[in-house]
């Protein structure tokens, strides 16, 4: 499985109504016992180029509970409307209530 299989897994793994951070799918790599450090930029990367809509990349936000501004599949609204659809609340138009939503897996 190459890399870009692996953060789809991970991503996967999120359940609906639960929100990540680019930061804690990289760590999930440390966990694996891999040998290199993995950027949590990287995995933005990695997500943004994904055209497979089974992959719930919606459920990745930054470290504060940001949106992503350019979601691969129709920028940030259409992002905030998936995550509304699973429940996920939200603390302004652009920020996940992290504290409600964040997925400890």
């Amino acid at each position: 499985m190459n890399f870009k299989d692996q953060v789809f897994e991970q991503v996967k793994r999120i359940p609906k109504g639960k929100v990540a951070t680019y930061g804690q799918i990289s760590n999930q790599f440390k966990i694996l016992n891999l040998k290199i450090k993995i950027d949590a930029r990287i995995v933005g990367w990695v997500l943004h180029a994904n055209k497979d809509p089974k992959v719930p990349c919606h459920r990745v936000v930054d470290r504060n509970g940001r949106i992503a501004p350019n979601f691969a599949f129709g920028g940030a609204e259409e992002q905030r409307r998936r995550l509304l659809a699973e429940g996920v609340k939200f603390n302004d138009k652009m920020h996940v209530d992290l504290k409600l939503c964040f997925w400890q897996g």
